[in-house]
């Protein structure tokens, strides 16, 4: 029960059609939620949701061959926070909401949403992996490549208008 809970993210990962947009969607008011409690709540849930991602993984795959099945969307709540790192730094330094940096808010989900789909070099290696580590790793990796697009983006937009 508790690892479909946490595997499905309170049932979101049921939600059709594609679930892992919906898992990406959901970690926008949950990351949220940390942030407005302490910025620092933030930073501590990735590495311990990957944990407990893992785990859940695993028991929501015990006996399958392929563990990464459509419901589970952890993995996608861990990747979109780390792709949206640099704009929970960016908030963070400037003083400013977090809502103020909207444009890397819809940049950092659809950036890592294009990199979780297309799955270019290390991420679809991880993927491949057929292992609840590759589950959880293909997102972490979309996410960091998507953290550093954001930022790059950032540091151009602000380079020429800021």
């Amino acid at each position: 029960m508790m690892a479909r809970l946490i595997a499905t993210v309170f049932y979101v990962g049921y939600l059709r059609p594609a679930p892992g947009t919906w898992g990406s969607l959901v970690a926008f008011p949950i990351g949220w939620i940390f942030f407005a409690i302490h910025p620092l709540l933030f930073f501590a849930a990735i590495p311990i949701g990957f944990v407990k991602g893992v785990w859940a993984t695993g028991k929501m795959a015990e006996g399958a061959d392929d563990p990464d099945k459509s419901e589970i969307v952890i993995d996608e709540v861990i990747g979109q926070w780390i792709a949206l790192l640099p704009v929970v730094v960016g908030s963070m330094h400037a003083g400013a909401s977090i809502f103020a940096l909207w444009p890397g808010l819809i940049a950092a989900f659809a950036l890592f949403r294009l990199f979780d789909i297309w799955k270019p070099g290390p991420i679809g290696a991880a993927d491949r992996r057929k292992d609840r580590i590759g589950v959880m790793l293909d997102d972490v990796y979309a996410g960091i490549a998507a953290a550093i697009c954001v930022g790059v983006l950032a540091a151009l937009v602000h380079g020429f208008i800021g």
